[in-house]
């Protein structure tokens, strides 16, 4: 997600994803720059309640598992600002979701599923 633009046309462009894709298996892995207990958060901010409320309006999902590292880590602090989400159709087909110990170029974690 755009960290410049607003949330609503951070939310269209994802609409307009589950248009496109409409009846397909869908899986977004974003930085959605949202914090909220319901991912594992320490917190929920403004625009956590907001991508709850998105992600349940749309009938998607958050994979998300409760990690003892997070999905972001930075000398600023640390978080689950990273998320997966997947559709009905693809729910089924997920086994397991986990945050990489590998080394990345970045202060974001690789997400497995």
């Amino acid at each position: 997600m755009d960290y410049n633009a607003t949330i609503d046309t951070n939310f269209k462009r994802i609409e307009n994803i589950l248009t496109f894709t409409k009846g397909a298996k869908l899986i977004i892995a974003t930085d959605s720059n949202s914090r909220s207990t319901a991912w594992h958060d320490k917190t929920t901010n403004h625009i956590g309640r907001m991508m709850e409320d998105f992600v349940a309006s749309n009938q998607l999902h958050i994979l998300n598992e409760e990690r003892t590292i997070t999905t972001f880590q930075s000398n600023g602090g640390e978080s689950n600002i990273d998320l997966t989400i997947a559709n009905n159709k693809m729910l089924a087909n997920i086994l397991n979701w986990e945050i990489s110990g590998e080394e990345s170029a970045s202060v974001h974690k690789f997400n497995q599923i």
